[in-house]
């Protein structure tokens, strides 16, 4: 009886979900050579508070900001860093029309539902992010990539909130891992 009755509590426990928390955490991703070059790929997990939701509900964008880094160690020196890179995404959301939009440089996508905003944000597709003859040094190199959200460029009040609140503070570690071109 006790036996059953202690199996019956941890399948309980294993069935219910775990709270989500807001945040990004990186999944994966990779850098593959291509004829143009070296592309990436990543995915992220990124859970966004109501708060946020709403916030870009009512007409304030929010900025994500990707940080990529190429770096080849150097045993005698600092590490070589032949590739730096930044990308920009911001999410809008235009009332008359009920669209959203995701947007990163001059691209943009629009999409009826916060949820395939976020779905479409948490993968880098395809991102060149080094020319053909960038990493002609033989050996491993290290590569790391993060997603943050860019709080200097809300409006003031919500700079103020974002201080304040951990709603506003959405930034992932860094992802590393080793690269042999």
């Amino acid at each position: 009886m006790r036996a059953a009755m202690a199996a019956l509590v941890l399948a309980s426990l294993a069935l219910a979900a775990p709270a989500r928390a807001e945040g990004i955490e990186p999944v994966r991703a990779k850098v593959e050579a291509t004829p143009d070059g070296y592309r990436l790929d990543a995915q992220f997990d990124i859970r966004f508070s109501p708060r946020l939701e709403e916030a870009v509900n009512r007409g304030v964008a929010l900025y994500f900001v990707v940080d990529f880094e190429l770096s080849k160690p150097r045993w005698y020196w600092f590490d070589e860093k032949p590739v730096q890179l930044t990308r920009t995404y911001k999410i809008t959301y235009t009332p008359l029309l009920r669209q959203y939009r995701l947007s990163w440089g001059a691209a943009y996508q629009n999409f009826s539902r916060f949820e395939d905003v976020v779905a479409t944000l948490e993968h880098v597709r395809g991102w060149p992010v080094a020319d053909t003859g960038a990493l002609r040094r033989p050996g491993d190199y290290q590569a790391a990539i993060r997603m943050r959200m860019d709080t200097t460029q809300l409006p003031k009040p919500f700079q103020l909130n974002a201080v304040a609140s951990s709603d506003w503070n959405l930034a992932s570690d860094w992802y590393r891992w080793t690269v042999n071109p």
